[in-house]
């Protein structure tokens, strides 16, 4: 076994909320591999330079989060599915600089971990970025009826052009609606969603009584899940819960989509209940 130890990265700016380099590198000591992960603040307008110079330096991968997703799609070979998703959340080196994108198949198998089964179910996601693309693009595949609620209204209506056309060019044929619609559509439209997905950086730390929508909009049977997992119980999440909504917190997608990462790099099983407890004792 080679034994040079390798660096790894997650990029954004934000930075110091991600969870990512305590996940990850209990994960390297889990497997007994001599890698190490780090966390670097990395404004849009350095990220190409950022992106080719850890290739340079011989990372063995990146993950990107807010706001580098979708501006990574320029510096990248990107994989089919990133692609048509529009976003990139992980970089590899081997062969190049090939882009990916986990977050969908995290927050999918998140869902599942809580016995949610999306298809044929009304999906809000909030949020147009990188992580709602990659989202509204998995659970529309997966047969759930979507609705993207935004600030910006043509950027929904380009999401929801977008995963259409991504799913129709993968040969997938679109079953169920892709709807966009404003923010100020959300209390009309709440009534009839299933599962709602705050898909935003609103309530995360350190803006922890930032909450994406009126509270009394929040219901009983809905399940509620926000992608921002610190803090862990989010102030959507707490507020759910006195309404007896159901609700799923970052944690699980997190650690989904870093698993699939860590594979992707290494092509080694994950040790997901290692990086699992790992970011939950961290968040304590």
């Amino acid at each position: 076994m080679n034994n040079m130890m390798r660096m790894y990265a997650v990029l954004g700016d934000p930075i110091g909320h991600s969870m990512s380099p305590v996940m990850h590198n209990a994960a390297f000591e889990s497997l007994g591999m001599p890698d190490r992960y780090h966390a670097f603040r990395v404004p849009i307008s350095d990220l190409r330079d950022a992106i080719y110079g850890a290739k340079a330096l011989g990372f063995g991968g990146l993950n990107l989060t807010i706001p580098l997703k979708e501006e990574a799609l320029k510096y990248v070979d990107p994989d089919p599915i990133a692609s048509k998703i529009g976003a990139v959340n992980t970089i590899d080196f081997k062969g190049g600089i090939r882009g990916y994108n986990t977050d969908g198949i995290g927050a999918l198998r998140a869902l599942e971990d809580a016995g949610v089964n999306v298809a044929d179910r009304t999906v809000m996601i909030i949020g147009a970025g990188g992580a709602a693309r990659a989202i509204a693009f998995q659970l529309a595949y997966s047969g759930g009826r979507i609705v993207i609620a935004n600030r910006t209204l043509d950027r929904a209506e380009r999401l929801a052009h977008d995963v259409g056309m991504g799913l129709s060019e993968l040969g997938k044929t679109l079953s169920t609606s892709i709807k966009s619609i404003g923010l100020d559509m959300i209390e009309s439209e709440i009534a009839d969603a299933d599962i709602l997905i705050n898909a935003t950086s609103v309530g995360m730390h350190p803006d922890i009584d930032a909450i994406p929508i009126p509270p009394d909009l929040l219901r009983p049977e809905l399940v509620v899940f926000d992608i921002v997992y610190n803090p862990r119980y989010t102030k959507l999440l707490s507020e759910s819960e006195k309404r007896g909504a159901i609700t799923i917190d970052g944690v699980q997608m997190l650690v989904h989509q870093g698993a699939e990462a860590f594979f992707i790099w290494t092509g080694r099983a994950p040790p997901e209940g290692v990086m699992r407890e790992a970011v939950i004792r961290e968040l304590l």
